[in-house]
């Protein structure tokens, strides 16, 4: 007989050494969780948008899924990409940020161009540009995704292989500068996985991270999953620069070993977004709106993280009102 899926892996009490991270082999892949999901979005929340969801041509999302199957967790929603932001947005979420990663070279042309082609055909998805680090024009390869109407880029430290102040960077850092476009850069330590070519807990720091930020003054740079797990760290660099946000990425969803940091939260209202990581979530679609709701938030702030700082920061129109509302 199975054993009952675990409420929370806070409960996990597993062996694990400070280097081995949130996903070590004693414990991975972590179990999912068989928590109910709501129909749709609660009508007294703001409007939502979800600034974290993954978006891939089918035959990359199925590789993905075979490595969280192995090394991750299990993915509850394995919709191909059109059927991505088409659940989410019939639940009542009002905008999705799609992002996607390159994972070697010369694969992110066609990515881009997959990207922009979801976006064409659904306006409410605003999509990424992706590149890998030190490939030949990867400057180039950006801006042709600009101009095909992707609005930001998206970088993976941990799959990519890179320090947030590597040289290779350079060229990424520019391209969103010069079209005063916003970066999405997994630089946090955290999930870090032995499975990956790299170390995340030796490419990725809260310093590296500032010296970007010190470097590159006209950089929007937002970090996915609050910065785990350096949070007092990035708590401060908040306090010290508005060209960073941060996103709640599964931080929020209680299912790793850790507390949701809500000093985080408090510190800078106008720099923390709302994301989920769907589809590649273990758990139900709606499971971190409902903790984030129910954390008591003022109203306002609790406006800005469900939707209006990602408006602000990928330059998303507001929703039109309903009509007779």
């Amino acid at each position: 007989m199975n054993a009952a899926p675990l409420p929370c892996l806070a409960e996990f009490q597993a062996p694990r050494g400070p280097s081995q991270g949130w996903l070590p082999k004693a414990v991975a892949p972590l179990p999912g969780l068989d928590d109910e999901e709501g129909p749709r979005l609660p009508s007294s929340l703001p409007p939502v948008v979800d600034a974290h969801v993954h978006i891939f041509p089918d035959r990359v999302f199925e590789a993905i899924w075979r490595w969280f199957d192995a090394h991750g967790w299990p993915v509850r929603y394995r919709l191909p990409a059109p059927e991505v932001a088409r659940f989410l947005l019939s639940r009542g979420v009002e905008r999705v940020v799609a992002l996607h990663y390159a994972h070697r070279p010369g694969m992110a042309r066609a990515l881009n161009q997959f990207m922009a082609s979801v976006c064409a055909d659904e306006p409410r998805i605003v999509g990424l540009a992706t590149v890998l680090p030190g490939e030949e024009g990867a400057g180039a390869i950006l801006d042709e995704a600009f101009a095909m109407g992707l609005r930001g880029v998206k970088m993976h430290c941990h799959v990519q292989c890179f320090a947030p102040d590597d040289a290779a960077m350079q060229d990424v850092y520019a391209a969103c500068v010069r079209a005063d476009l916003p970066l999405v850069m997994h630089a946090g330590r955290e999930p870090k996985s032995p499975a990956y070519k790299c170390d995340p807990h030796a490419l990725c720091s809260a310093e590296r991270v500032a010296r970007v930020l010190q470097d590159h003054p006209r950089l929007r740079l937002c970090v996915p999953h609050l910065g785990a797990d350096e949070f007092e760290a990035y708590e401060h660099l908040l306090e010290r620069h508005d060209t960073l946000w941060l996103d709640t990425t599964m931080v929020a969803a209680d299912y790793f070993p850790v507390d949701l940091p809500v000093r985080l939260l408090r510190c800078r209202p106008d720099r923390v977004l709302y994301g989920t990581d769907f589809p590649n979530i273990p758990y139900a679609w709606d499971r971190e709106i409902k903790r984030l709701a129910a954390l008591g938030l003022p109203e306002e702030d609790l406006a800005a993280l469900l939707g209006q700082n990602a408006m602000r920061l990928f330059a998303i129109e507001a929703p039109a009102p309903t009509p007779g509302a």
